[in-house]
């Protein structure tokens, strides 16, 4: 008990620190290609400048997402949801926390395989993305799953914050949690919007030019 004590509190730490900034940062990225081809390019081009990215990426985002997506797993395997039975709203939004656990899961290992680790592999270069994306977005069924990956990466990020601030002993009281669950819904809205403006952005023909077009080299 004890063990699981810890262990749930170290998924839920990671689920909002690491994980949560690399969402938010994602997220932030992904919008510069609202702004054209060559703005998302530089971004990418900065991110990668950075000293020690590729450390950074497997300290700070790869191990600690492997460790909040195994277990969060495990979790799910072992909750007992009572929708059915009870239907509160809580009770619901617990069970859609389990589920959208799950397909962001998957989402999230089908996209770094199409992404990142095409880039590893010498398959596609980091400033090509976009265009990696476009044939992404310019696909009515990758879309759609893209669509759903990212509703689901959002609302599992924004309830669990709710749920963070419980757990933690932060919004105790009943009006904390309800004013909570509002700012936190609001978000999850806002976000979501975002991410579907950014992956409609990568269906402009632009991002089907090469990068030279776009930094002028």
């Amino acid at each position: 008990m004890g063990n699981s004590y810890y262990f749930r509190k170290i998924h839920s730490l990671l689920g909002v620190i690491p994980v949560g900034f690399f969402l938010i940062e994602h997220l932030l990225t992904n919008y510069e290609a609202t702004k054209g081809p060559g703005a998302f390019v530089d971004q990418i081009n900065w991110l990668n400048g950075l000293p020690l990215v590729l450390l950074m990426e497997i300290v700070g985002i790869w191990l600690p997402l492997l460790y909040h997506a195994v277990y969060g797993l495990y979790v799910a395997y072992q909750a007992r949801n009572n929708v059915s039975s009870y239907g509160y709203f809580r009770n619901q939004m617990f069970m859609l926390q389990r589920v959208t656990g799950v397909i962001t899961f998957l989402f999230v290992a089908w996209h770094f395989f199409e992404t990142r680790l095409q880039v590893a592999f010498g398959n596609v270069a980091h400033e090509e993305l976009g265009r990696t994306m476009h044939d992404i977005a310019t696909n009515p069924v990758m879309f759609t799953i893209y669509v759903v990956g990212i509703v689901s990466a959002t609302f599992h990020f924004c309830n669990g914050l709710w749920s963070f601030l419980v757990s933690w002993g932060i919004t105790i009281g009943p009006r904390a949690q309800r004013i909570s669950s509002i700012i936190w819904m609001a978000l999850f809205v806002v976000m979501s919007v975002m991410f579907i403006m950014s992956l409609t952005a990568f269906t402009d023909t632009q991002f089907q030019l090469p990068v030279e077009a776009h930094t002028g080299k």
